[in-house]
C-alpha cells in the first residue's frame, strides 16, 4: 500500500445519532475534552485525576478500546478576539497578534469491535468494506454499547475537573479529513508512504512508539517535579509524561490507546507467557526482564481486587515541512522519554505505515499483541496528558500565559458568580515589584470595559494614565485651607430629604464626632430627629456650619420640643466637637464652602482622589475618606446598574489609623447592595491587622493577586487558608526585565482557582503605567507640551527607540 485516496477509500461508512459506523466494521463515540490549565494542578490533583479515570473506564464491557488523543499544532496567535476600541487596545492587539505558539486539542473515543477478540493480524487494509448492513445487524449491542459509555461520560462530566463534549457528525467528519490530510489547510492531498517517511502534502510525518513492556523503566506515576519551576524549597508537578505535550514545542499528536481485555483470559496467558519464558531464561537477558515484568504485573492483579489487566499503546507522531529536520524533533522526543527512564521503539517501513493508520480511532482495534504492551489499567493511565493551554474566558481582563506569552482572559468580575460570590481583589507585593503597574493595567482595562473607577491614591500613580481620557476624568487633590467642594448636607430641594439621606449624614455626623453610632441607638435616633428639624426649618444653604448655627440657637429648646431625653444625646458635646470643623476651628476650611459641587462628578467615569498631602494625619485623613464617602454615594452608587469599583491604593498607610480601617470596611458591607467591587493594595498581608473587621475584609476579598516577594508568602497562605499549590505556585514566580520580552509574572487566585500568569505590555502601555523615575518625569514634560498623552507618548517611544 503505497498511497491512499480518502476519496475513494473512505473511513466512515455513516454516522448516526452520533455514533460513527467506520467501513471496516467498528463503532465509535467521539468527544472533545475540555482539561484542567497546566501549572494549575497540584500533585494531589494529578492523583484524583488518574483515580477519576480509573473509575470512568474500568466498568466498560471487554472488548472496548479507548483511544485518548492530544493534537498539538504549531500555530500564531490571533487577537481578533481583543478589543481595538481605544489606543491602549490596538496597541496591544498589534503587539501580540502573529506571536509564535502551540494549540491543544484533546480528544476521547470510545471504540467497540464487531468482533469480540481484538487479536487481530499484523497489517490488515483498514480500508477494505465490510457489509453495508452493520447498523441493523448491531442494533442491541450497540445499545448496551452506547449507554455504558453514557454513563462513563456522565460520571466523568459530574466530576467538574474534566469537561467532556460529544463531537457532532459535521466536528467528526472534520477531523477525519485533517488526519488524513495530514493537517494540511487550504489543500486537498493524498498520502504516500514512502519507505523512510510518510509523506502528506507538504508534511514529511514519523512515529515513535511504546509497544512492549519492555520499553518501560523501573516505576511510573501520575505526576513528577517539574523541573524548571521546582526547588529544594518546594515542589512543582507536572504530568508523567507532560513533556510530549505543550512542552514539545513541534507538530505532534500523542496516541495514547488502551484495549480492555477480560481479567481471567490474559491471567492465563500470562501465565503461559511466564512458563515460556521460564524455558528460555538462560538464552538471554532480554527474556529474563521480560519475565520479572511479568511476575510483577501478575502480583499487582492478585494483590488489587480493582485491577484490571489492559493491553495499551503509546505512539507519537510528528511532523515537518522540512523532511532533514525530522531526526532532529525524533531526538527530541527520545531525550523526552528519556528522562521518564522509557526507551521508545522507532517503527520502520510496513509498522510505520501501520502505526499512522491505525492511529486513527476507526482503526484503532488493529494493533497486533507485538504492538502492545500488557499492563494494568492504573499503570496506563498514568500516560495519560491531564493538562492544556490556558483557557479564555469569554469576557475579562487580559493578562499573558506562562508557555508563550500570549494574551489570556480571565473573568475577574464573574457576573454571573460561577467562581465567586464577592468580587473584591487586593494586590500585594514589596516595593518596586509593580503593584501600581498591575494596578494600572487591570482598572485600565476595567474602565475601558465600561466600568466606573474610584481610586483613593496616596502616590500620584494613575494621573498618566487617566489624561488618556481627557473628558471622563477628574483628579481631586487636598489643598490646605481649600474645600473639596463635597458638602454632605447638600439636598436639591428639602422635600428631598428621605431616610436613606439622614441614615447617612447621621453616620457621616457620628464619624465626624469619633463616636460610635452603633453602640447607641438612642443617641442615632435622636440625632435624625435633630436634622430631620433642621430641614423642617431650614430652607436653603444646608451646611455643616449652619447645621451648627441651627443646634446652638435652639440648644435650650430642641430636645424638649423633639421629645428627646438629653440623657440619649448631649447638645453640648456635639457643639464641642463640630466646633473644630466650623468658624475658626482647625479644620473649618474642609466645610467653609456651603455649594456642593459633586454634580461635576457624575458624568465622569475615573474619579481620582489624590490624599499624599494628608496621609499622616490622622484625623484629616479619616475626614477626606468620608467626604469622599459622599461623593460616592451620590456619584457611583446612584445607579446601582452601573458596575463600579473603590480602589486603595497605598493602603497600609492609611491603615495606620483604626477609624480608616472603620470606614474602609463600610464600603465593603456596602458594596454588596450593588454592583460594585473594592479593591485594596498592600505590600504585605501583616500591614492589615489582626482583628475582626480585617478578617471580614479578607473574607469578602475572593480574587488575589500576588508578585513576588523574595521574603517569602508564609503569612499570606496562612491568612487567606491558600493550599499548598497556591504556595508552590506563588514560590515558582520568576520576572524577566531583560530581553526583547520583559515581564513580570503573577499569581491570580479567583476563588478556588489558581495560576501564574505573565504581564507583558507593548511600549505604549508601558509609557502609559510610568508612575515615577525620570522617565516618568519626561513623559510628563512632553504631555505639558503638547497637551495630548497619546501624542506624548508615541514621541516618549520614538525618543527611546533613537537613543537605544
Amino acid at each position: 500500500m503505497n498511497g491512499i485516496e480518502l476519496a475513494s477509500l473512505h473511513p466512515i461508512l455513516t454516522i448516526q445519532n452520533q455514533v460513527v459506523f467506520a467501513s471496516n466494521g467498528n463503532l465509535v463515540l467521539a468527544y472533545r475534552l475540555e482539561l484542567p490549565e497546566i501549572h494549575s494542578l497540584s500533585e494531589s490533583d494529578f492523583e484524583n485525576l488518574h483515580s477519576l479515570w480509573f473509575q470512568t473506564v474500568k466498568n466498560l464491557p471487554v472488548g472496548t478500546v479507548i483511544h485518548k488523543q492530544d493534537i498539538y499544532l504549531k500555530n500564531q496567535f490571533d487577537a481578533a478576539h481583543l478589543p481595538t476600541a481605544s489606543f491602549l487596545e490596538r496597541a496591544t492587539h498589534d503587539y501580540f497578534d502573529q506571536r509564535e505558539c502551540m494549540s491543544h486539542t484533546s480528544y476521547l473515543f470510545f471504540i467497540y469491535s464487531k468482533n469480540k477478540a481484538l487479536n487481530n493480524p499484523t497489517f490488515v487494509n483498514p480500508f477494505k468494506k465490510v457489509a453495508t448492513g452493520i447498523p441493523s445487524q448491531l442494533e442491541a449491542s450497540l445499545k448496551h454499547f452506547v449507554q455504558q459509555v453514557k454513563d462513563s461520560v456522565n460520571y466523568l462530566n459530574n466530576s467538574r475537573a474534566i469537561d467532556i463534549i460529544p463531537l457532532s457528525n459535521k466536528e467528526f467528519r472534520a477531523y477525519t479529513k485533517s488526519y488524513f490530510n495530514g493537517c494540511n489547510v487550504d489543500v486537498d492531498t493524498d498520502i504516500l508512504m514512502n519507505p523512510t517517511d510518510i509523506e502528506i502534502g507538504e508534511h514529511y510525518f514519523d512515529v515513535l512508539a511504546v509497544n512492549s513492556e519492555l520499553c518501560f523503566g523501573e516505576s511510573v506515576s501520575t505526576s513528577i517535579p517539574n523541573d524548571r519551576f521546582t526547588s529544594d524549597a518546594f515542589s512543582f508537578h507536572q504530568g508523567f509524561i507532560d513533556g510530549l505535550g505543550l512542552a514539545m514545542r513541534e507538530n505532534h499528536i500523542v496516541n495514547q490507546i488502551v484495549y480492555l481485555d477480560d481479567r481471567q483470559k490474559w491471567r492465563k496467558i500470562l501465565d503461559q507467557r511466564k512458563a515460556e519464558l521460564r524455558k528460555s531464561s538462560n538464552f538471554g537477558t532480554q527474556n529474563s526482564v521480560v519475565l520479572e515484568k511479568i511476575k510483577e504485573i501478575q502480583n499487582e492483579i492478585q494483590n488489587d481486587e480493582q485491577s484490571r489487566v489492559i493491553r495499551g499503546h503509546l505512539n507519537v507522531l510528528f511532523w515537518g515541512t522540512d523532511k532533514n529536520r525530522l531526526p532532529e524533533i525524533a531526538t527530541k522526543i527520545k531525550s523526552e522519554f528519556k528522562e521518564l527512564d522509557i526507551i521508545p521503539y522507532y517503527p520502520k517501513g510496513e509498522q510505520r505505515k501501520k502505526y499512522f493508520v491505525n492511529s486513527y480511532p476507526c482503526y484503532a482495534t488493529l494493533f497486533a499483541d507485538s504492538d502492545l504492551y500488557v499492563t494494568d489499567l492504573k499503570h496506563a493511565l498514568c500516560l495519560w496528558l491531564n493538562a492544556t493551554n490556558y483557557q479564555n474566558d469569554d469576557t475579562g481582563i487580559v493578562f499573558q500565559d506562562r508557555l508563550f506569552n500570549i494574551p489570556v482572559v480571565k473573568d475577574v468580575w464573574d457576573e454571573n458568580k460561577k467562581r465567586i460570590k464577592a468580587r473584591n481583589f487586593a494586590i500585594f507585593a514589596p516595593t518596586g515589584e509593580g503593584k501600581s503597574f498591575l494596578a494600572n493595567n487591570i482598572l485600565r482595562q476595567y474602565f475601558e470595559q465600561g466600568v466606573r473607577l474610584v481610586i483613593i491614591d496616596l502616590g500620584g500613580s494613575y494621573t498618566k494614565l487617566a489624561q488618556l481620557y481627557p473628558d471622563q476624568f477628574v483628579v481631586m487633590r487636598y489643598e490646605h485651607g481649600k474645600s473639596l467642594g463635597i458638602n454632605p448636607f447638600y439636598v436639591p430641594q428639602p422635600e428631598f430629604v428621605d431616610a436613606e439621606h439622614l441614615e447617612d449624614l447621621a453616620v457621616f455626623l457620628f464619624e465626624l464626632m469619633a463616636l460610635d453610632s452603633e453602640a447607641d441607638k438612642r443617641a442615632s435616633v435622636a440625632l435624625k430627629k435633630v436634622l430631620r428639624q433642621f430641614y423642617l426649618e431650614i430652607k436653603t444653604q444646608h451646611s455643616l456650619p449652619i447645621f451648627y448655627d441651627f443646634i446652638r440657637s435652639n440648644k435650650e429648646t430642641l430636645l424638649q420640643k423633639l421629645d428627646i431625653p438629653s440623657a440619649y444625646f448631649s447638645l453640648e458635646s456635639a457643639l464641642h466637637l463640630l466646633s473644630e470643623y466650623v468658624s475658626d476651628g482647625l479644620y473649618s476650611f474642609l466645610f467653609a464652602d456651603g455649594d456642593d459641587h459633586t454634580y461635576r462628578l457624575e458624568d465622569k467615569r475615573l474619579l481620582i482622589f489624590e490624599l499624599d498631602e494628608v496621609k499622616d494625619n490622622k484625623e484629616l485623613l479619616s475626614v477626606m475618606l468620608k467626604l469622599i464617602k459622599t461623593a460616592i454615594q451620590r456619584t457611583i452608587w446612584k445607579n446601582r446598574s452601573e458596575k463600579g469599583i473603590i480602589l486603595f491604593d497605598e493602603f497600609a498607610k492609611q491603615l495606620k489609623f483604626a477609624n480608616v480601617l472603620e470606614s474602609v470596611e463600610y464600603y465593603y458591607q456596602a458594596i454588596r447592595k450593588h454592583n460594585g467591587a473594592i479593591g485594596i493594595i498592600l505590600q504585605s498581608i501583616n500591614q492589615l491587622p489582626i482583628n475582626g473587621t480585617s478578617a471580614s475584609i479578607l473574607e469578602n476579598t475572593q480574587v488575589v493577586y500576588s508578585l513576588h516577594n523574595e521574603k517569602g508568602y508564609a503569612d499570606l497562605k496562612e491568612r487567606l487558608h491558600l493550599s499548598d499549590h497556591d504556595l508552590n505556585q506563588l514560590h515558582s514566580m520568576r520576572n524577566n526585565l531583560t530581553g526583547d520580552r520583559k515581564y513580570t509574572e503573577l499569581f491570580l487566585k479567583i476563588g478556588n482557582e489558581s495560576n501564574v500568569f505573565r504581564l507583558e505590555v507593548p511600549p505604549e502601555v508601558y509609557a502609559a503605567y510610568l508612575t515615577d523615575g525620570a522617565e516618568s518625569g519626561q513623559l510628563q514634560k512632553l504631555f505639558d507640551q503638547h497637551g495630548n498623552m497619546e501624542v506624548a507618548i508615541h514621541h516618549f517611544i520614538n525618543t527611546k527607540q533613537q537613543t537605544s
